[in-house]
């Protein structure tokens, strides 16, 4: 698909340069125009189309079946956040003494502090220095952190601060194996890679949608494998986590037999329609497509940031690793000096764990990316001259 088939797909202004997908996502046009016409059907006529906003959330769910390959819409749960389907993990399984986890030590806090909140369970969490030897991979290092007390592995699909892409199909098999529960934060990859939650083995899946699902913040996704929702005590309830949801003057009620369950309160409408509209142009463009514009776009940013002296870059940017995001840091010059003169110049990116984080997406042009290096060059020649 040429990159001029994609242009129109969003409209940001010409002197922004855009390398922020990990952290927020503008939203599309037709995203945006999906909003902008719902606030007007409010606006005009309430809820009169309720029936169908319902439709449009059973759509949704399809949509995001189809995405992440589940075996049912049924295994899909709406919610507001990653942190949010974390937390219905770890208060949902019940815990013995001395039972363990292991996560990564390198974690977004959303995938450490709800496993670190269970201590006084007396979980033990096991945290693994991805990067403690050079000779062991990130994924054999996890693996080796386990022992018959380990009752659940999480990890980040991608790792948000170097964007270390991890086999998780070669840690969904070990799991399996070992009878160890496979929690997947997959925020960093959802709507920019291919991830399939069968193929990976995950029991848990959970992401928000305004990285690069290119949505709203406050609605996100969590898959339950079908064998586990029974197994997850909940935590959270109301009218809507129900069987028969709409029959409000029943005494009696039973948990939903759907992921449904973990829905206890009315559902963020606005937040469904943009998320929707977003993933049906991911589906559209298919996700083969984005995975390999965004591998090409990181790969050009590498190129690009090779030719400037005294930079390294931090990512790791070999085949299986490579993902949306490339960070770096300057030999001589601050990374945090780096990222406010970015932004002071619309170079829009982040800082994590010390280093300039660029992250692009499918969409983005070479155009872009030479404006932000043009940018980031004069910055550092600015730099140099200051200092001499």
């Amino acid at each position: 698909m040429p990159i001029s088939d994609i242009s129109s797909d969003f409209s940001i202004k010409e002197h922004i340069y855009y390398l922020n997908h990990a952290a927020v996502s503008p939203w599309p046009v037709k995203t945006a125009t999906a909003i902008k016409q719902f606030a007007d059907e409010n606006t005009q006529l309430g809820a009169t189309q309720y029936l169908q906003w319902i439709k449009v959330e059973q759509e949704l769910r399809e949509n995001i079946t189809q995405l992440i390959n589940a075996p049912s819409c049924d295994d899909i749960a709406l919610v507001k956040n990653t942190s949010e389907a974390l937390s219905f993990v770890a208060y949902g399984i019940t815990w013995q003494p001395g039972d363990n986890i292991v996560i990564a030590q390198q974690e977004f806090p959303s995938n450490r502090i709800v496993w670190q909140s269970l201590q006084d369970q007396g979980v033990e969490v096991k945290l693994v220095d991805l990067y403690q030897k050079s000779d062991i991979t990130p994924e054999k290092s996890l693996m080796l952190a386990t022992n018959e007390k380990t009752r659940l592995l999480s990890v980040s699909s991608v790792q948000y601060a170097d964007g270390l892409k991890m086999d998780l199909e070669k840690l969904g098999d070990f799991c399996q194996k070992n009878n160890v529960l496979f929690c997947v934060d997959a925020i960093q990859s959802i709507g920019a890679l291919n991830l399939d939650v069968q193929a990976i083995n995950a029991d848990f899946v959970m992401a928000d949608g305004h990285k690069w699902l290119m949505s709203p913040e406050g609605l996100g996704l969590f898959y339950c494998k079908a064998s586990l929702r029974d197994k997850i005590k909940l935590s959270q309830y109301g009218w809507r986590m129900i069987e028969n949801q709409f029959d409000f003057d029943s005494l009696t009620w039973t948990e939903a037999k759907t992921a449904r369950k973990f829905e206890c309160g009315s559902p963020n409408m606005l937040g469904i329609h943009a998320l929707n509209c977003s993933i049906k142009l991911i589906l559209e463009r298919k996700i083969e497509f984005i995975e390999q514009q965004l591998v090409k776009n990181s790969r050009y940013i590498v190129k690009k940031l090779e030719t400037i002296p005294e930079i390294t870059i931090q990512s790791d940017t070999a085949t299986p690793r490579i993902s949306g995001i490339v960070s770096f840091s300057h030999e001589h010059i601050s990374s945090e000096t780096l990222y406010n003169e970015l932004m002071a110049h619309d170079v829009i990116c982040a800082m994590r764990h010390g280093n300039v984080r660029f992250s692009p997406h499918y969409y983005t042009s070479t155009e872009v990316i030479d404006g932000a290096i043009e940018i980031l060059n004069k910055i550092i020649a600015s730099a140099h001259s200051v200092r001499s």
